[in-house]
């Protein structure tokens, strides 16, 4: 039994983002993982609406009690909306990693960068392997 939240129809990087596709926009966040990994989020560093943000490349920063971690953006394309209640409240990421807490939208520049991604259950197996090492 996996003991972190990993959803159907999202997908997920090696460094712990996923993303949604909607309407050809894309929703971005932490995953569960990455979120009890971290422990307590205390800041976080929101890019900029219009910014264009590349696959694979930092897109926003995390600051939790442990760390401060680069947030990579799981694919290519330009901000249209960033989570501004995380502002106020960046423990929305440990509360709601998939809801409330998500980070920021982008329309995404090609949708065919969604197949370097990995889905539900070939993340839950780099989990397993991650926690092993």
């Amino acid at each position: 039994m996996m003991k972190y939240k990993v959803l159907e129809s999202y997908y997920y990087t090696e460094k712990h983002e996923w993303a949604k596709s909607d309407n050809g926009e894309a929703v971005v966040g932490l995953t569960d993982y990455a979120q009890d990994k971290l422990g307590e989020i205390v800041f976080v560093e929101l890019p900029e609406v219009g910014d264009d943000v590349a696959a694979g490349k930092s897109a926003a920063v995390v600051e939790s009690v442990k760390a401060v971690s680069d947030l990579y953006s799981p694919l290519s394309g330009t901000v249209t909306e960033v989570n501004e209640e995380l502002l106020d409240q960046p423990e929305l990421i440990n509360k709601e990693p998939y809801g409330a807490g998500w980070i920021f939208k982008l329309e995404v520049k090609d949708e065919g960068e969604f197949k370097n991604l990995m889905e539900k259950a070939a993340y839950e197996e780099f989990i397993i392997k991650e926690e092993e090492e």
